[in-house]
């Protein structure tokens, strides 16, 4: 996926072992970027970086588990980023040696997280045409501290649900820390509550809009 507004660029694509959908938000003229969840892949991302010729300043999260963040410390150590990622899942973050040994799957060593995400805080850039662009949205369920990210910057609304909200399904809620009944509970009110053609990019798989789950997602009928 790609689009553009103003000086405003998203590129969302997947990455590494499992295909998390990573995007990056960068802006054609101070080049000053933010990528949401860098996956488990950090060669691609960095090699990507390189190709868009950008300053990554943020690595921001919605959750914790190896998919996600896995090599997000390989990547804020070559950018100079900071990482960020909701306290609620800190204790996963912590664990990524675990997971990584659990789903045998390669993962960096945790690095200290710069900032915890706070429920409702904004992102902006440098660049004057673009300003506030992007806002947090606390949806846990998936994990404790699952997070979304929503902008209406773009000709039409996009949110960034990772792992909470797929096209007609939901993320699952069996690993630690994960609860059925509370990732329902964010849907239906954080994100459910958002313009009916919000575009949803999920953590994996395809796209979908809000509408179309309101109307056909056998979970939240």
């Amino acid at each position: 996926m790609i689009l553009k507004k103003n000086s405003l660029n998203l590129i969302s694509f997947p990455v590494g072992s499992y295909q998390c959908n990573c995007s990056i938000l960068y802006s054609d003229t101070t080049r000053e970027a933010i990528i949401i969840d860098p996956g488990n892949d950090h060669e691609f991302i960095l090699q990507k970086i390189k190709d868009l010729n950008i300053k990554v300043k943020k690595l921001i999260h919605t959750h914790a588990h190896f998919d996600h963040i896995g090599r997000s410390t390989e990547v804020a150590n070559a950018t100079g980023a900071t990482l960020h990622l909701h306290k609620g899942d800190q204790f996963l973050y912590d664990m990524l040696p675990q997971q990584g040994m659990f789903f045998r799957q390669i993962v960096g060593s945790p690095k200290p997280l710069d900032a915890y995400l706070e429920d409702g805080e904004e992102f902006s850039f440098e660049d004057p045409e673009i300003k506030t662009f992007l806002k947090t949205l606390h949806t846990p369920g998936h994990t404790p501290g699952s997070c979304s990210f929503y902008t209406e910057y773009f000709d039409e609304p996009i949110a960034f649900a990772g792992d909470t909200l797929f096209q007609r399904s939901i993320g699952r809620s069996d690993l630690p820390g994960g609860d059925g009944n509370l990732i329902i509970k964010s849907i239906k009110e954080r994100l459910l509550t958002l313009p009916d053609e919000t575009r949803v990019i999920a953590g994996h798989g395809g796209m979908t809009r809000i509408f179309e789950e309101k109307k056909h997602n056998p979970f939240l009928c």
